[in-house]
C-alpha cells in the first residue's frame, strides 16, 4: 500500500507515524506542520524527517508562516497545491491525517 499522511500540527507525532507500515509512504507538512519542515528544536531537526524519504511542504502554508523554501530542509520537497493534488491522485492509494 502506498500511504500519503497529512501532518497538520507541530505537536510530536513521531510514535503514531513509526507505528504506520506502508510499501510507500509520504508525508505531506501543510498548515503549522510545516514547522516539521523548517524549524529545529535544540538544534536538531524534526524527527519525523528521519521517517520517510517521501517528504512535503506546502509553499503556501510556509508563506503564511513566514518562512521560505530557503528555510526548508533539503529532504523536504516543497509543493503547491497543484502538487499535492498530483501526489492525491498520481502517488498515494490511501490518504490519513495526522
Amino acid at each position: 500500500m502506498k500511504l500519503g499522511v497529512f501532518v497538520n500540527d507541530y505537536k510530536s507525532t513521531v510514535e503514531t507515524v513509526e507505528r504506520l507500515t506502508a510499501e510507500k509512504l509520504g508525508l505531506i507538512f501543510i498548515q503549522n506542520g510545516v514547522f516539521h519542515a523548517a524549524l529545529k528544536e535544540n538544534g536538531k531537526p524534526s524527527p519525523l524527517l528521519d521517517k520517510t524519504g517521501n517528504l512535503y511542504a506546502l509553499s503556501e502554508d510556509l508563506a503564511t508562516r513566514g518562512l521560505t523554501a530557503a528555510d526548508v530542509d533539503s529532504r523536504v520537497k516543497v509543493v503547491t497545491y497543484s502538487d499535492v493534488v498530483d501526489l492525491i491522485f498520481n502517488d498515494y492509494e490511501k490518504l490519513a491525517w495526522l
